[in-house]
């Protein structure tokens, strides 16, 4: 079975959404983030670090290419990862890519007290979420095969997700 690929903005639900509907469907999950770590022996924000955004791009980019080899995966990129054109070509035309579509209004809640993501630490986040997600949205929904809307409960989008897929256990 090709690979679902999850994208849309950091806080819209891509690891929730995915595990929950790797469980319900058999397929597995990978969050794109923790497997860049596990490869580096880093976390990202010590790759942003030591390497600049640059590098963990590259990292990412390999990422990428190595998941769209796989088989029966939900991948849960990074909110950056599908903006950039030649790693949405790596999953173009085989694998599905899917837009998990949250209003800014809710991921400004969502990411209200993050602590973790490298590009959010800075006093003016509020103006960097909305300037970062005025300038994805666009490239995500020319990326995007499906977008499912994200603002709803975890359980009621991981539903919509399976149903507009047609994916069954």
């Amino acid at each position: 079975m090709n690979n679902i690929i999850l994208c849309g903005f950091m806080g819209c639900g891509k690891s929730t959404i995915g595990k929950s509907a790797a469980k319900k469907t058999g397929r597995h999950f990978v969050d794109m983030d923790e497997y860049i770590e596990k490869q580096a022996g880093k976390t990202v924000a010590e790759i942003f670090a030591e390497c600049g955004e640059e590098g963990f791009r590259e990292l990412e980019h390999e990422a990428c290419t190595e998941l769209s080899k796989k088989r029966n995966l939900i991948v849960a990129t990074g909110g950056g990862a599908l903006t950039f054109k030649r790693n949405v070509e790596v999953f173009r035309g085989t694998d599905t890519i899917v837009l998990l579509d949250v209003p800014l209004r809710i991921i400004r809640l969502r990411l209200r007290n993050d602590k973790k993501r490298p590009l959010l630490q800075r006093p003016d986040r509020d103006k960097v979420i909305t300037e970062l997600y005025n300038s994805r949205m666009p490239k995500y929904l020319a990326a995007a095969d499906v977008v499912v809307k994200g603002e709803s409960t975890p359980l009621k989008t991981t539903n919509s997700l399976i149903e507009a897929l047609n994916l069954r256990k």
